[in-house]
């Protein structure tokens, strides 16, 4: 059965089309666990209006289904708490 660890390298080759960092970098994972077959990601988005959330969301459900053991992905999208990038994220972005 595939680790917590296992599906978050995995989510490291997800990016944001709109930034080029990837989501875990991005800080937008909020939570993931795994259970039997199920791999549970909570998580955020850059923005409530982000057009490429959907996108997203399923790149990250085909990627993570690639994993052995997994037979489903669930992704459910927060907006609270709301992003808010780490002093070492904003570094990085230059914000």
């Amino acid at each position: 059965m595939p680790t917590k660890e296992d599906v978050m390298k995995v989510l490291e080759g997800v990016n944001d089309p709109e930034i080029g960092i990837d989501i875990v970098t991005l800080e937008l994972i909020y939570n993931v666990n795994v259970e039997n077959d199920i791999a549970n990601v909570k998580m955020t988005f850059t923005s409530p209006m982000c057009p490429y959330g959907p996108m997203l969301v399923e790149e990250i459900k085909t990627k993570v289904r690639e994993l052995e053991g997994v037979k489903e992905v669930n992704v459910n999208v927060v907006f609270d708490p709301p992003w808010k990038p780490s002093e070492e994220l904003r570094a990085t972005l230059g914000a």
